[in-house]
């Protein structure tokens, strides 16, 4: 049997220096096509197994070097949609616009390059393949945890729907991305493996029979379920998708317009059991709009209608991003997971004078409690979550594994017809897989969509049209392994795996990845 530093060593990577810079490059920009809008899923194996090639035989430096090129070419291309928000939206002129997101971008790709720095130094040693997935395992739980996180373009995320995605309910985003990771690195060991020694080997590579282990659970898992339909009749849920313009939304004939416009095409809807209005639909204070709640709770409840709407609210914290349930319904969720610079300046006392010398916009909204009641709607309990929350599986998790339906609210102007939009409903279908529960999507301008306990898109909206949607959704119950445990399964289990490298820093005579 080979040793895992034989292995490497093996490594057929005798390129000029620069071409082992674009190759990682290349690869991270692979990684998003596997994402919605393209969904091409196979090519995050492609990009991973290119890119786990790139490190075999490295310094940590240059392991750091191209970990840093793989996640410009990663978020260069799948966070593409920075420069939309920040040149369409935020003003900013090209030129600017341009060098913020490169600087996001390579803020970024550092995560990429501590990541395989530490795989170098600390978890290539015994079992690379294995160290190789837990370590980036634990690099993406940082990255959604530091500066309140970006857990975008996470490996998982193009399985909900996949042959792989039975393992969400079990596993979670981050499960799927262990073995996205580790399937990939396993496929360039077994392909090193393979053409170093005689092909009769072939047979004999204990990283194949680790690889065909993880395809046969994920096809035994596809067909297990682990929570079904109560016994509850349907649900009959409008929306409203009222694709009002950003840049009127807010000033005086803008608030006018969206306003109008939702009451118009909710004529036909307000027989729903419930009724969801986007983020910021009526883009104002509660506290300031006694007449116009009145009306609204008023028509709700004339029509036995649980209206669920998006508006600021204030509070002794400060002005909040919220969602409220009028008619049959009550309740308040405060936005607790922010964007950044979007609704928060991290780092402020550092970048909030640079901001305002290049006139870019500021905003300051509070961050909802932790440990906040759930949504009443229709006698359900509703589990809400306002734009970015949704993409954060454990805090997800701990609202909405005991809910009736998985409730998202959103305003995606702000990403224009980029790919944002796209992967931001891919992240919420997600959800719905990993805790067995029906998923409403109400956005402003699309795609508001109802989706169902295993993740697949029922009914959607067009992108950028003012229209509504209407459908029964299903009451599930029992609980998903994630919904009870969360991430912290494979959380541990990356930990202990970068011990037992740490432990055993020798080559062994087991090349299982």
């Amino acid at each position: 049997m080979l040793t895992a530093d034989a292995t490497r060593s093996a490594t057929p990577l005798s390129l000029p220096s620069w071409s082992l810079l674009l190759l990682p490059l290349i690869a991270g920009a692979i990684i998003p096509l596997s994402f919605s809008p393209f969904e091409w899923w196979p090519l995050g194996f492609v990009g991973i197994a290119l890119y786990y090639l790139c490190l075999q035989q490295t310094t940590a430096r240059q392991a750091l070097q191209r970990g840093f090129a793989f996640g410009f070419g990663l978020f260069g291309v799948g966070a593409s949609w920075i420069y939309v928000s920040i040149h369409d939206y935020g003003a900013a002129p090209p030129w600017l616009a341009g060098f913020i997101t490169a600087g996001f971008v390579a803020f970024m790709a550092l995560y990429n390059a501590a990541h395989s720095w530490l795989w170098q130094r600390y978890a290539s040693h015994s079992f690379p393949a294995l160290g190789f997935a837990a370590s980036w395992v634990l690099c993406e739980a940082f990255r959604g945890w530091f500066l309140t996180g970006f857990p975008w373009l996470l490996l998982g995320y193009a399985h909900v729907t996949s042959p792989f995605s039975g393992l969400a309910p079990m596993l979670g985003v981050h499960g799927l991305s262990f073995v996205v990771a580790l399937c990939g690195a396993l496929i360039t060991t077994l392909t090193l493996s393979t053409t170093t020694h005689a092909f009769k080997l072939f047979w004999r590579q204990p990283s194949l029979w680790l690889l065909v282990a993880i395809l046969v659970l994920a096809r035994a898992t596809s067909e297990i379920e682990w929570t079904h339909p109560a016994q509850h009749a349907p649900v009959r849920v409008g929306m409203v998708q009222g694709n009002i313009p950003q840049e009127v939304k807010f000033n005086a004939d803008g608030i006018q317009l969206g306003l109008n416009r939702y009451a118009e095409l909710s004529k036909p809807l307000w027989e729903s059991d419930i009724l969801v209005w986007p983020e910021t639909a009526i883009p104002l204070r509660y506290q300031e709009q006694p007449e116009l709640i009145a009306q609204l709770s008023a028509q709700a409840r004339s029509h036995n209608t649980a209206l669920l709407t998006g508006i600021f609210y204030r509070s002794d914290a400060g002005t909040h991003n919220s969602i409220i349930a009028l008619g049959n319904g009550s309740g308040v969720w405060h936005k607790q997971k922010l964007v950044p610079f979007g609704e928060y300046v991290p780092l402020e006392s550092w970048l909030s004078n640079l901001l305002e010398i290049f006139k870019l916009p500021q905003s300051s909204i509070a961050a909802g409690p932790a440990g906040q009641q759930l949504l009443e709607a229709a006698g359900l309990k509703i589990a809400p979550f306002i734009c970015y929350e949704v993409v954060y599986a454990d805090f997800v998790r701990q609202s909405g594994g005991d809910a009736d339906l998985l409730l998202t609210i959103s305003n995606d102007t702000w990403f224009g017809a980029s790919f944002g939009p796209l992967q931001h409903l891919q992240m919420a279908a997600m959800r719905a897989r990993e805790l067995g529960r029906y998923m409403i999507r109400a956005t402003n301008n699309g795609v508001s969509a109802f989706i169902n306990a295993n993740g697949e898109i029922v009914a959607q909206t067009r992108q950028f049209e003012a229209e509504t949607l209407q459908g029964n959704v299903l009451v599930y119950e029992g609980t998903t392994p994630f919904a009870r445990f969360g991430s912290w399964p494979i959380w541990l289990l990356s930990v202990a795996i970068i011990a037992l490298n740490l432990w055993r820093r020798q080559p062994i005579q087991d090349n299982t990845g």
